[in-house]
């Protein structure tokens, strides 16, 4: 059994929707060897993040920035789990208010800087709230966590 983490910053209820879609997708019915656990960034630790096969982050955009507790849990295990976890599967949503873009780039160095690897492009769900957002974050979970199970990443 692998296990995909997702570890989804979600302070209000869209976001709080979207970390379930996180949840469902990887939780699907025909997905029978990968464990799903979802953290609060603030319940995150280091062995969450090295008990885990794949991980999915979902933050929000805060003044062009991902989320402090999101940058928090970076802050609290870079290095506890920079060796050991090079190469982890790696795959990233941003509920962006404007354009995410300084989330992304902010998240992207330090991932590179751990060796994590990218397995899909970062999905920016940008501007108003819509409901497609949970779709998309559903599908996104939903292949790392066939991917995972198949062996693909």
């Amino acid at each position: 059994m692998k296990t995909l983490l997702v570890i989804a910053h979600a302070p209000s209820l869209n976001t709080e929707r979207l970390r379930d879609a996180a949840a469902k997708g990887a939780q699907n019915n025909e997905i029978d060897n990968v464990r799903c656990m979802v953290k609060a960034p603030l319940e995150t630790t280091p062995e969450d993040i090295l008990a885990c096969d794949a991980l999915l982050l979902g933050t929000t955009e805060n003044l062009g920035y991902m989320a402090g507790l999101v940058k928090d849990v970076f802050d609290r295990s870079y290095y506890p789990v920079l060796e050991e976890k090079q190469g982890l599967p790696f795959a990233l949503y941003i509920r962006a208010g404007h354009d995410g873009t300084g989330t992304q780039r902010a998240i992207e160095s330090i991932v590179t800087g751990l060796r994590w690897r990218f397995v899909q492009p970062p999905l920016i769900l940008r501007g108003e709230w819509q409901d497609d957002f949970e779709n998309q974050v559903e599908e996104l979970s939903m292949y790392l966590a066939v991917s995972l199970e198949s062996g693909i990443v």
